[in-house]
């Protein structure tokens, strides 16, 4: 063999053990890149049963099979839902943690906490809005207390013995600011999620609550509990006899959210292919029933719409704290 050939064949073994290398190592990268490759959890940053847990359990159950792998919910709640939130936020951008948060951690912590340990803009991807809900004003079947205005007056008369249950601050927000339209009297008690936050009000150790409606709902048809206002626009359909709050002269009309978030740094198609997997299961027709009794909207925007609500209601809640002058306790 000529010299000449000799080189020439050793140039093409090297080319081609060259070319066996790079496509071995795409294969190892997608092999590594491939997502979902193992299970997924969902951090909730409350307690189990509010309408933000049960969002995240409906999410799960239909997301799983959507992506063939598992997924799961951990309830992380305290500190008003910031221990949850830092968990994820310190998570790996690599799609396998994320976050089922409420407005409250998103957008009512950053205008209560002066100094919080995370910046919800800067380090949290939004994925899609799931699904928004009104809160109702409630009180012990035995509260002599029929109406809100009753409730306003036998508070006055009391101001010491009246006090409020809630599951996080932004509940107390929402709260301070009906107390400051109001003249109502009543000191704020937090507890660690909505089912402890409710049965200070069946065990009357609080006189009334300012909760979602989902987790009270069969006490409510029960009897055991009153609803005396409602904070959405309209009437709700499940208690079409509850007056809203702007109906009985409060100018309050708040509905809270709840919303999928990632690490921020996740890669785009992934947040893509989650946006997309929400959007589908909020339309479901037995997700959208589901929903409908408990009172929640379902909802399933872009991550774009998601991340402009987010903007809008950090300075709107910023500066309706810093009006009535209310910060987290």
């Amino acid at each position: 063999m000529k010299p000449s050939q000799l080189m020439t064949n050793k140039r093409k073994t090297l080319v081609g053990v060259a070319l066996l290398m790079l496509a071995g190592l795409c294969t190892s990268v997608q092999a590594q890149t491939a997502w979902p490759n193992k299970a997924i959890r969902i951090v909730v940053p409350y307690a189990p049963g509010g309408a933000n847990d049960i969002l995240a359990r409906v999410v799960a159950e239909k997301l799983a099979p959507a992506l063939g792998q598992p997924v799961l919910v951990e309830n992380k709640p305290g500190a008003g839902a910031a221990v949850g939130t830092e968990l994820v936020v310190k998570s790996p951008p690599d799609g396998y943690t994320l976050l089922m948060a409420a407005s409250g951690p998103i957008v009512f912590n950053p205008a209560l906490v002066a100094k919080l340990a995370y910046n919800p803009v800067t380090d949290l991807t939004p994925i899609s809005l799931a699904g928004s809900f009104p809160m109702i004003l409630a009180v012990n079947e035995a509260s002599p207390a029929k109406t809100f205005a009753e409730l306003v007056t036998l508070s006055k008369a009391n101001p010491t013995k009246f006090n409020y249950s809630y599951p996080s601050a932004s509940f107390q927000l929402v709260m301070e600011l009906v107390k400051a339209k109001t003249g109502l009297k009543a000191l704020n008690v937090p507890y660690q999620g909505s089912a402890p936050s409710i049965n200070a009000v069946l065990t009357q150790e609080v006189q009334m609550t300012l909760i979602d409606s989902g987790p009270i709902a069969a006490l409510l048809k029960a009897g055991k509990l009153r609803a005396l206002g409602v904070t959405s626009e309209q009437r709700l359909a499940a208690y079409p006899q509850v007056p809203t709050l702007k109906e009985q002269g409060i100018d309050v009309s708040v509905n809270f959210w709840s919303g999928l978030l990632a690490p921020a740094g996740t890669p785009a198609p992934i947040v893509k292919r989650l946006q997309e997997e929400v959007a589908r299961i909020m339309a479901l027709p037995d997700v959208q029933e589901r929903m409908g009794k408990l009172d929640i909207k379902p909802v399933g925007g872009s991550s774009a719409d998601f991340a402009k609500v987010i903007s809008q209601e950090i300075q709107l809640w910023t500066q309706v704290a810093k009006e009535n002058n209310i910060k987290a306790e």
